[in-house]
């Protein structure tokens, strides 16, 4: 799976993309992520990149030439046959687990465009980009963030990625539900003990127990998500959290 990532700020990646999972994949070859400077595609000789509305207003509007330029030559240095290009935008569909898998599993390659300022030419939404993406229904200062959570929650569906490979399906919302609680040494902290099931050495009873405390997060936590589904959550491993 190759990123290609057409931003303002590239610098926001270097921290995130160099930890953990996804520098271990990076280095693997299982995952490849290039990010590209917008203004290497900027109009004119001082690069311009964004301009003022049409019909006036307050800020900034990124232009689409650098943004079509950008994407035609990505596409021209490395083809891909099956390639997908996101727009990170807050009126996006909602990015979910099943977005991920599909992703995952779709395309070579996800081209992914971070807006900045006030927005981006209406041109790149409906004629480049071939879906948009949200994270949520709140607006930060631009789609670096998103773009982050975005190609994190895709790499970790891709096989070898992972160091234990049922990690992925283990994770929250794999079964339209939540995580159960997690324990660790020591067994006792500050009158908090651990539920003794899970000291019992009953796989069967730690199993029942992991069944029914999912459930009972899910209920409490997000209830649209047992209504989503028609069976309680399956058992599943550690928290990994959802964007």
């Amino acid at each position: 799976m190759i990123f290609d990532v057409v931003t303002l700020s590239p610098s926001m990646f270097q921290g995130p993309l160099d930890e953990g999972i996804l520098a271990r994949a990076r280095r693997s070859g299982t995952v490849a992520v290039r990010v590209h400077d917008l203004r290497q595609w900027g109009v004119g000789p001082q690069r311009q990149v964004d301009d003022a509305p049409f019909g006036g207003g307050p800020g900034m509007v990124l232009k689409p030439e650098p943004m079509f330029d950008a994407v035609a030559w990505i596409r021209e240095r490395t083809p891909a046959a099956r390639e997908r290009v996101l727009l990170m935008a807050p009126q996006g569909v909602p990015f979910d687990r099943a977005a991920a898998f599909r992703l995952a599993a779709g395309y070579d390659r996800l081209i992914l465009l971070c807006g900045r300022y006030e927005g981006i030419d209406e041109r790149v939404r409906t004629a480049l980009a071939d879906e948009e993406i949200s994270v949520g229904d709140v607006v930060v200062s631009g789609g670096e963030l998103p773009a982050l959570m975005v190609i994190d929650a895709v790499a970790r569906q891709i096989p070898g990625v992972l160091g234990n490979a049922l990690s992925a399906a283990q994770d929250s919302f794999e079964a339209s539900g939540l995580d159960w609680p997690s324990y660790t040494r020591p067994k006792e902290y500050r009158g908090h003990a651990v539920p003794e099931v899970l000291t019992s050495g009953d796989h069967a009873a730690v199993d029942a127990w992991r069944r029914s405390a999912a459930a009972t997060a899910t209920r409490t936590k997000r209830p649209d998500l047992m209504e989503a589904t028609s069976h309680s959550p399956a058992p599943r491993g550690r928290q990994r959290g959802r964007s």
